[in-house]
């Protein structure tokens, strides 16, 4: 049985768990806006002892903890700013989104978004755990640094989508907290983004030990096959079909793009429209026309374990010679005897005729994930000691630090609802010593961005209609 079974019964022995537990509780629980609270002292002793035991290293890093918020905010900013531009301005790129902008990550949103590692529920509950017990007990630490009481720890529960989705929280002395000065309270918002990113770092050097240990190169995973930007002015037959000076709209309304012929050359197929001037063509090469998917492995017998070696082995055959590749793919081993051609581009030297791309994502989430696999060479087939159990344990770490650093980054952002909201609040008021502007900055700040945010689904929206 698949594991996404028993992860699926896991879930659904949660929520009922949860369910029954919230009812027998149910006098316990409060109301508060959208969520149901239920406090209890777990936990308390330990924020209070960290809090008031530690005074120096607490101070050392309240002037951390603040100024990585600024950092923090700024960079989130540039981010939301740079997606907003793109998504208002760059067609091409919109068009060839599949998901929405912004989307929270839940159970199996793998399933949604193509390419990402398997999230499971199991991983989500764990990974809910952890972030936001030390997003709070972050808060709390500084709170009783800044003698500030914590009258309660607890969870919370969203009762409109089942009682699963869960979040954990401190309950502050908020009238001391406001009486506080500026910095003591800025300490206090930013600690937990500061726990966020410490959770980051210490997974990231976790997974990377663990990397090195349960997993060895193997292979060498290619992009895509060679492909051409040509003008579609060049065009001069695509199938059966011939052209004199093609236009944008009239290739669009085809139904088929193989076998694409121009004036001086002759293509596979179309792989995409650049624009509506250049077309993107695939080139004639071995690697194509033999069908070869998967992770190189082995040429003629030798094993190849990384793009280096994969090289050495093709600048050693000439042009003609017919070599045996084997592959790994998700359904196990292929093997596939390929002849070599010319180099369309080197002349005098064989090529197999596949490529090895440098994308750049321009979503939060995208940056975040490429400085995360940046940890292992992404044109290598890795391959796992024990498979099951490393994958599982890898995918595991590569999520706790993805939503770690999701959290810290969107957490500053400067709107209501956010640490970053009262966090940009508390600055105005501390540069202009003027609670009416620093009042009016915080809510234009936040109407702004809900601006933005929409405007950028908006904009994904219609650009299916385009």
């Amino acid at each position: 049985m698949a594991f996404i079974i028993y992860d699926i019964i896991l879930l659904v022995l949660f929520v009922i768990g949860v369910s029954l537990f919230l009812y027998k509780k149910r006098k316990n629980l409060k109301k508060e806006g959208l969520l149901f609270l239920y406090k209890t002292p777990w936990g308390l002793n330990l924020i209070n002892r960290v809090g008031t035991k530690y005074p120096r290293t607490l101070k050392f890093f309240s002037y951390v903890s603040v100024f990585l918020g600024y950092v923090l905010m700024i960079f989130v900013l540039y981010l939301i700013l740079k997606m907003v531009w793109i998504y208002l301005f760059n067609l091409e790129f919109v068009k060839a989104i599949k998901v929405p902008p912004i989307m929270p990550i839940v159970p199996y949103v793998d399933k949604i978004v193509p390419g990402l590692p398997s999230f499971y529920f199991i991983y989500w509950i764990l990974i809910l755990a952890i972030i936001a017990i030390t997003h709070e007990f972050a808060h709390g630490i500084y709170s009783v640094y800044n003698k500030i009481k914590v009258k309660s720890t607890g969870f919370g529960f969203f009762p409109f989508f089942l009682p699963v989705f869960l979040a954990a929280f401190v309950e502050l002395d908020e009238k001391k907290m406001q009486k506080q000065k500026i910095f003591p309270q800025l300490s206090i918002l930013s600690a937990g983004t500061f726990a966020n990113i410490l959770t980051a770092i210490f997974f990231l050097i976790v997974m990377i030990l663990f990397f090195s240990l349960a997993f060895q190169p193997a292979g060498v995973v290619f992009d895509d096959y060679v492909y051409s930007a040509i003008p579609i002015s060049t065009i001069t037959m695509i199938g059966n079909i011939s052209f004199e000076n093609p236009t944008y709209e009239e290739l669009i309304l085809l139904d088929d793009y193989a076998n694409v012929k121009t004036r001086d050359n002759e293509y596979f197929e179309v792989k995409d429209f650049f624009d509506e001037e250049f077309v993107l063509v695939y080139e004639n090469s071995p690697a194509l026309l033999g069908g070869l998917k998967g992770a190189i492995i082995n040429i003629d017998g030798k094993s190849v374990q990384n793009l280096e070696e994969l090289k050495t082995e093709i600048k050693g055959k000439n042009i003609g010679d017919e070599i045996e590749l084997i592959t790994k793919t998700n359904e196990g081993e292929e093997k596939y005897e390929i002849t070599l051609g010319k180099n369309p581009f080197e002349e005098n030297n064989a090529w197999l005729g596949i490529v090895f791309e440098n994308y750049n994502t321009e979503s939060i989430g995208g940056k975040i994930a490429e400085i995360i696999n940046s940890v292992k060479d992404k044109n290598v087939y890795y391959e796992p000691k024990f498979d099951g159990v490393c994958i599982f344990i890898y995918n595991l770490l590569w999520w706790i630090i993805l939503i770690s650093i999701s959290v810290a980054l969107i957490n500053m952002l400067p709107v209501g609802i956010f640490d970053g909201g009262r966090f940009f609040y508390l600055t105005i008021l501390g540069l202009t010593k003027n609670e009416k502007i620093a009042r009016k900055s915080f809510s234009l700040s936040t109407s702004f961005f809900l601006f933005l945010l929409l405007l950028v689904m908006f904009a994904w929206f219609i650009s299916f209609f385009r």
